[in-house]
């Protein structure tokens, strides 16, 4: 019986991760842009949107 157990505990625990690595690449994949543009614009000095923006 606490094999059974065990083995339920182990396959919820990889479900578990399964599901939040799943949900940290979304978060990962469209949040890094915004935090980067966040980061610049809380930098000093102070840049404008266009100027953060702009490739040169």
């Amino acid at each position: 019986m606490a094999s059974r157990t065990t083995w339920a505990a182990w396959r919820m625990s990889k479900e578990w991760t399964t599901w939040t690595m799943k949900k940290a690449k979304v978060v990962a994949h469209y949040g890094f842009i915004p935090f980067i543009i966040y980061i610049g614009m809380n930098s000093e000095p102070k840049p404008q949107l266009s100027q953060l923006l702009s490739p040169i």
